[in-house]
């Protein structure tokens, strides 16, 4: 069977069309009919070889969603025609005590979907049945794309902090990532705080589920804050005023980083009296992000996206490139 896909040959140059054969299908492997994919800023580092791990041909994409069109002889729990999604890993290993013990996205042979495979910028994407998750009733597979990346990256933290309802939760960055978590967080029944450095973010941030924004050029109102946060989520991939942040965070608060922020410095001693911490997390498992999306649905939660037609992709990394995606972008396959 050939693939269609759009790939490129070199760092940071543009997508072309581009086909390869897919093998046979393995006994426990599952083959997605691509509808949407999502364009994750993830995909813009893959390409431009940012992390040293990229081999080319790469075809990106790893916000999938789509139908199964096959399933290999082992795979009983899914079936051909349904809808699915697939994230960032497309395999692990199944067998060591990360998986075992339900956190798969901590395996050490974990297999990214565009890291030495192919992704979902194409017609069929293939990956292990373990982490291809069905879609329940209620979310819109136009726009799920991006949970399987972004929205399970800002929902992982919450469980993984045993975060409660009562809880003051602040999110740093107001884009891609943190859109996201402020819906997640006001379902959840917390006291959000939006911290953004775009005043004009204000309205739409109280939209999305904020109770409160904070213009973070304004030291004042940060400070004003401190000793407030029972958990603190950094979305965005910046160096900040990291003891500032400590500060805003009540005894025992966590400052929690998803986004690849340069560093981290910090004055230990008010972490020590207070017996705050700082934490991170990839990503998550298969069973938080179908938890996830029962969430979601039962909320009604989606991402803010736009779509573009999988043919013009190049147009798509342009706007995210520029940073004017507001606030993810998703492809319609139109082979």
């Amino acid at each position: 069977m050939f693939v269609k896909a759009y790939a490129s040959n070199e760092a940071a140059a543009p997508l072309r069309p581009f086909e390869y054969e897919l093998g046979d299908i393995g006994e426990e492997q599952v083959d997605i009919e691509v509808s949407h994919c999502g364009i994750c800023h993830s995909d813009l580092s893959m390409l431009d070889n940012e992390w040293q791990i990229t081999a080319y041909p790469l075809v990106p994409g790893h916000e999938i969603v789509g139908k199964i069109k096959a399933v290999g002889p082992s795979v009983t729990h899914l079936a051909a025609g349904q809808t699915v999604g697939l994230g960032w890993f497309a395999q692990s290993c199944m067998t060591c005590a990360q998986c075992l013990s339900g956190n798969h996205n901590l395996c050490a042979s974990a297999e990214g979907t565009i890291v030495g495979r192919h992704g979902g910028f194409a017609d069929i994407v293939r990956a292990h049945k373990g982490w291809v998750i069905p879609l329940p009733a209620g979310v819109n597979a136009d726009s799920a794309g991006p949970l399987f990346c972004g929205g399970i990256t800002v929902f992982n933290p919450i469980v993984q902090n045993n975060v409660r309802p009562t809880d003051r939760v602040g999110v740093v960055g107001i884009g891609g990532l943190g859109h996201m978590a402020l819906g997640f967080l006001r379902a959840w029944g917390c006291e959000v705080t939006a911290f953004s450095t775009s005043p004009e973010k204000q309205d739409e941030a109280l939209k999305l589920g904020a109770h409160r924004f904070v213009n973070t050029r304004d030291t004042d109102a940060l400070e004003k804050l401190a000793g407030h946060f029972n958990m603190i989520l950094v979305t965005v991939n910046v160096a900040l005023p990291w003891d500032a942040y400590v500060n805003a965070l009540s005894p025992k608060g966590k400052l929690h980083i998803v986004g690849a922020a340069p560093s981290v410095e910090a004055t230990v001693f008010p972490l020590l009296i207070g017996q705050k911490s700082f934490g991170a997390s990839p990503l998550g498992s298969p069973a938080t992000t179908g938890t996830m999306l029962e969430f979601a649905a039962r909320h009604g939660i989606e991402p803010v996206t736009e779509t573009f037609p999988m043919s013009k992709v190049n147009d798509a990394f342009e706007k995210l490139r520029s940073g004017k995606a507001r606030y993810r972008i998703v492809l319609e396959n139109d082979f």
